[in-house]
């Protein structure tokens, strides 16, 4: 898309036409090009937008906005906006984050409820981005080459907690100018909705189609539609938004079904619910109730019956109930659910609910070289999940260029990205509906290593010149160049690439081959370059002998120029000599003669030229090695010195100084040895603690030793190491520094007060900070110091892990600062100080005495329970208590005191009677004093009633009378207890309880039998310990009596047998027991004779008959497939019979058939 086709729509008074010179329409094609919109258009649309005046001296497309929405929470609103087809357009809105708690949450739809989150593709993209320092969030809607059918009503809503906004705009789509062979069927075709080539589009009304059920979207424990079953229908549109319902014309018709009346069924005493929900992998029954127990019931799922298959569904019926259970609910199982008995029936939705899908394994941070290919994985809890990816906020989708593929195998996710740049640096965000993981994307350019450079070269004529070089990307290609001019390959002149080598050879060399060459590497800004001479050989007269000479300086160097060489590689030491006749060499270190026998070192001799060759310098072979030529006519002689250089060695294990919310701050030393190359910088990197990867954080060698690192994600461990860098090259990576958390200390404590102060010490309490952060809270430290100081000193050594502490032994007098920091990993937090200072003295308090509540009533006691009294006061200085009952001093011996400064304690540990009384505590502080009463009551068990006796007999009636116990046991007689014996057997049974007279009449007593009675007193405490008993007995008179039988017509009680109860079908498990009853009845008792399917099976073992109270029971022991059939019961007497019938199925166990199919 061009640049100049792009359009931004942020607030109607900004905005800007495309640059006129991209856009300007060129005269030999005045028609193709779409005119771009003027200011004075867009002035217009702003002034329609806005409702406002325009001040004097200013456009009106160019007045600032100064409406403010004092409610709102928008800063920024997005504004309608045109665009053509085929261009872009963006919208914009700006929420101010300063007075909010958390991030806002922008959602964005077309029309009224579709929300656009989910068509995030190629043609729709939404970004966010937060600004620190205005603390403003801004949202961005970009549309990318808009087609028609994206004109329509847009709205934009912002919700933070209590807090929402919303506002609505529109955009329009012009259509381009037709041009020659323009379909117009393409304008009202539909876009696809497969997610591919088109996923992203804005088509609508393709997914209207796609809905197969209604998404109810809502909060934990809340049911939406009983709150919009109670609600009024002006309502509806609000709560479906709130709660996610998508699908209004869905929802009003299940509103309208479950609001018709229940009209009474006759077949149906309870029918189900209109929904039940289930999680997945879990199990369901459905219930109901029918009104006649012989009903049969057809279970239909989506209108297809439901039949017995394996144990995915179980059919019950126990009773007038039916159960259908439906195990192991799948997502298949989300369904309508049909019960029908006859015309009649019942209906239900189930919703099969998703367990969230976790995260197991999170994605790690990714490190990729330029054009590679990067790849993020992560493990879900669940196979087969649907999980999103984001880049940015912004979610990835399929593209035509596959830069993005998905990749899906179990459990695992990954994320593909192919021939990465630059631009895809970032974080990377896996989303699934039950959390995310974040990761970030690091793309270093490639660095090209030099490991071989080309040379200069001196070539004598006809000889062949190489010129060699190595880099490190074998796959990087190179131009060689002569004097600027590009070298082409020819009979003489050979281009080879192999590996990481590149070679220009020249055969038969010339004197126009002389020059300057270069070789450019593609793709990298820099270049390698030497220079060829020709040597021109000159025939002299030459005596026969000529000393030998060292010819050192034939390319400018000196004698004594040292030589540097990296450890590892070869040295190759080529001197030139000359001498006639030929002269012989010796290579010499110190006193030492080298010769092939060294190992590593090769020695050889051309005609004109030694060379001396150390295979992988080291170390030692650093030094001065001098070169002596021989021949009859004398001698020469060179130094050579050569210096071995290395990478320096690593530095120290790196320091963490100190942490921040995001970042630390890491020290490290030099390196001991730098290897004879100084320390140009290091390079530093960092890995979460419990992965493997390293990231780089720095690609420019870094000078100093201390280095702050950023963006790091707070409460996760890393661990950082150090490269030292020299001009061979990068050391070996230090150890690892010590693992670290990055967080940010905590916030202030709060609420820092004066809880209690004395002469020499204080009490202080507070509350733990707002933010804690993502370390753990290690404890409190307190200071103080003298008013006008700045000398902070520790209240305690170390933390307390309290919010309240005593400190003491503090100058009495003196005015006192006090401050109290929090703790964490990351180190102190901001001080909570006092707003002013405290002067150490203690103040007078008045004395009082604060009564518990319980104990103003009177205090009731058993005997030998424990007393324990707490009665707290409050007094400064420390008031003096004093106890007394009934005015007279307490006995030490039977009960304790115990005072303290803020109470006094009353202790008996085995109480008795005399411990009751009326107890006064006095607080006193010299002449002011305040006094409290506690009453203390302890009871016992009542003594006996007394003088029980029968003051009168009267046919089976007994009067008794008795006098209340002389002992109460301290407390009211609630009542008494009467109990009678024969005295025959004396055998006591209680006549009453509870009985609050002293008198009663024992009535239903047996004539000619003598009783005695007895009576118990009863308190709070229980019975008394004796009885009190009656002295005389009481004797009940016999009466004569003549029985009289009387006289009955006799009658005829004959009954015909009748089933009162049928026999039920029945369907069994072969191999357990089963049973078939029914009841009968019939005078005299019937016979009972059982058959199958019509052969008598009365004298049969393998069944059981019984027979109670006429339910007859016939038992199948362990019946197989062959003992289903027709089983009958007839029952004969002298009146007739009656027959019963039922049918018995019996059925294999599910694992026994899969094994007999085996």
């Amino acid at each position: 898309m061009p640049e100049a086709t792009k359009k931004t729509v942020k607030e109607p008074q900004k905005a800007v036409s495309p640059d006129p010179a991209v856009v300007e329409p060129k005269p030999e094609e005045p028609k193709e090009t779409p005119s771009a919109p003027t200011e004075s258009s867009a002035a217009d649309t702003s002034g329609t937008a806005s409702d406002g005046v325009a001040p004097e001296g200013l456009p009106e497309s160019h007045q600032p906005d100064t409406r403010q929405d004092l409610t709102g929470l928008f800063t920024e609103r997005p504004q309608s906006g045109e665009v053509n087809v085929g261009e872009n357009i963006t919208f914009v809105a700006r929420v101010c984050g300063e007075s909010l708690l958390k991030k806002p949450t922008v959602k964005w739809f077309k029309g009224k409820w579709m929300d656009l989150a989910s068509k995030s593709g190629k043609h729709l993209q939404l970004k966010e981005h937060y600004d620190r320092n205005t603390k403003v969030y801004t949202f961005e809607m970009h549309i990318i080459a808009a087609k028609a059918n994206f004109a329509g009503a847009y709205r934009c809503e912002v919700s933070s907690r209590d807090k929402f906004d919303s506002c609505n705009f529109d955009l329009a789509v012009h259509e381009a100018r037709t041009t020659d062979g323009f379909d117009i069927r393409t304008a009202f075709r539909r876009t696809s909705t497969d997610a591919g080539e088109d996923s992203g589009e804005l088509d609508f009304s393709a997914l209207l189609k796609k809905r197969e059920a209604v998404h109810v979207s809502t909060e934990p424990e809340v049911d939406a539609w009983e709150i919009l079953q109670k609600s009024s229908p002006s309502e509806y549109e609000k709560i479906a938004f709130q709660y996610g319902i998508t699908d209004l014309r869905g929802m009003l018709k299940r509103l309208k079904k479950m609001k018709k009346e229940k009209k009474k069924s006759a077949a149906f005493l309870r029918k189900l619910d209109p929904a039940y929900q289930v999680e997945k992998a879990h199990k369901i029954k459905l219930q109901i109730e029918v009104a006649n127990p012989d009903a049969e019931v057809k279970w239909l799922k989506n209108g297809q019956e439901i039949h017995l298959t394996g144990s995915k569904y179980i059919f019950e019926s126990v009773g007038n109930k039916r159960f259908l259970t439906i195990n192991n609910c799948a997502l298949a199982d989300d369904a309508a659910y049909t019960c029908m008995i006859g015309e009649e029936k019942t209906v239900t939705e189930l919703f099969v609910k998703e367990p969230p899908v976790l995260i197991v394994r999170n994605l790690e941070d990714q490190m990729v070289m330029k054009g590679e290919r990067a790849e993020f994985e992560c493990d879900v809890s669940e196979e087969g999940a649907q999980v999103k990816w984001e880049k940015d906020g912004v979610e990835l989708t399929r593209d035509e260029s596959f830069k993005y593929r998905f990749k899906k195998d179990g459990c695992k996710h990954v994320l593909i990205i192919n021939d990465v740049t630059k631009e895809d640096c970032g974080h990377y965000r896996v989303k699934t509906n039950g959390g995310q993981s974040l990761a970030e994307l690091m793309v270093q350019e490639k660095q090209l290593e030099v490991y071989q450079s080309i040379a200069d070269l001196t070539v004598k004529a006809k000889d062949q010149a190489v010129f060699k070089c190595e880099v490190s990307d074998e796959n990087v290609k190179g131009i060689w160049y002569k004097n600027g001019v590009e070298v082409k390959p020819d009979a003489r002149t050979h281009i080879t690439h192999i590996g990481r080598i590149h070679k220009l050879t020249i055969d038969d060399v010339k004197p126009e081959d002389e020059g300057d060459y270069t070789f450019v590497p593609e793709g990298y800004a820099f270049n390698l370059s030497a220079k060829l001479n020709f040597l021109e050989v000159k025939i002299d007269f030459v005596p026969r002998q000529d000393p030998p000479k060292i010819h050192l300086d034939c390319m400018g160097r000196t004698a004594e120029s040292t030589i540097l060489v990296v450890a590892g590689n070869k040295l190759r030491l080529d001197v030139p000599i000359t001498g006639d006749p030929a002269p012989t060499v010796v290579w010499t270190k110190g006193e030492k003669v080298l010769t092939d026998s060294d190992g590593r070192v090769h020695v050889e001799s051309t005609k004109g030229h030694c060379i001396f060759t150390i295979e992988g310098a080291e170390r030692q072979d650093e030094g001065v090695y001098s070169v002596i030529v021989r021949n009859p006519a004398g001698e020469d002689t060179a130094d050579i010195n050569v210096k071995v250089v290395d990478v320096p060695d690593p530095p120290e294990a790196p320091r963490i100084l100190s942490v921040g919310e995001d970042s630390c701050i890491v020290q490290w030393d030099p390196p001991l040895f730098d290897d004879g190359q100084p320390v140009i910088g290091y390079v530093l990197e960092r890995k979460k603690k419990k992965s493997y990867r390293w990231m780089r954080l720095n690609f420019d060698p870094y000078k100093e030793t201390t280095y702050e690192a950023k963006r790091m994600i707070e409460g996760v461990a890393y661990e950082m190491r150090i490269y030292a860098v020299n001009a061979i090259g990068m050391s070996r990576p230090s150890a690892a520094s010590q693992p670290f958390v990055p967080v940010a200390p905590t916030s202030e404590p709060t609420g820092l007060c004066v809880d209690d102060i004395s002469d020499t010490t204080i009490s202080l309490k507070w509350r733990a900070p707002e933010r804690i952060g993502s370390a753990e809270l290690e404890g409190y430290g307190v200071e103080y110091c003298k008013e006008g100081s700045d000398e902070w000193i520790p209240a305690f050594k170390g933390l307390t892990d309290r919010t309240s502490v005593i400190i003491r032994d503090l100058p009495t007098g003196e005015k006192m600062q006090f401050r109290v920091r929090a703790y964490n990993m990351a180190g102190p937090s901001p001080p909570a100080t006092l707003q002013q200072a405290v002067t150490i003295r203690e103040i007078m308090q008045r004395p009082k005495i604060w009564v518990p509540r319980n104990l103003h009533q009177t205090l009731i006691k058993k005997v030998g329970e424990t007393i324990n009294l707490v009665i707290p006061f409050q007094g400064k200085p420390r008031p003096q208590v004093t106890w007394t009952k009934n005015d007279e001093p307490l006995d030490p011996k039977q009960v304790s005191i115990r005072n303290s400064n803020t109470d006094t304690i009353l202790f008996i540990r085995r109480s008795e009677r005399k411990d009751s009384g009326n107890y006064d505590v006095q607080v006193q502080i010299e002449n002011v004093e305040d006094r409290a009463s506690v009453n203390i009551q302890i009871v016992d068990l009542p003594g006996p009633p007394q003088n029980l006796k029968a003051i009168d007999v009267w046919g089976f009636n007994v009067a008794l009378e008795w006098k209340p116990p002389k002992d109460n046991g301290n407390c009211d007689i609630t009542g008494y207890t009467i109990q009678k014996a024969d005295k025959k057997t004396m055998e006591w049974y209680t006549v009453f309880e509870q009985y609050r007279r002293t008198n009663c009449v024992v009535s239903d007593l047996i004539m000619g039998n003598e009783y005695v009675f007895r009576v118990y007193a009863m308190n709070m405490v229980g019975l008394s310990p004796e009885p009190c008993l009656s002295k005389d007995s009481a004797y009940i008179q016999k009466t004569g009596i003549v029985y009289k039988p009387p006289s009955y017509k006799e009658r005829d009680f004959s009954e015909v047998p009748k089933f009162t109860h049928p026999l039920m079908s029945r369907s069994v498990i072969a191999g357990y027991n089963a049973t078939l009853s029914c009841s009968v009845r019939g005078i005299p008792k019937p016979k009972i004779t059982w058959y199958k399917n019509k052969m008598d099976i009365t004298n049969e073992a393998k069944y059981r008959m019984f027979s109670n109270q006429g339910v007859l029971t016939l038992e199948i022991r362990k019946p197989c497939p062959f003992d289903g059939g027709v089983y009958m019961c007839k029952a004969i007497n002298s009146s007739g019979e009656d027959v019963v019938e039922c049918k018995l199925e019996v059925r294999h166990p599910q694992g026994t058939k899969e094994d007999s199919k085996k």
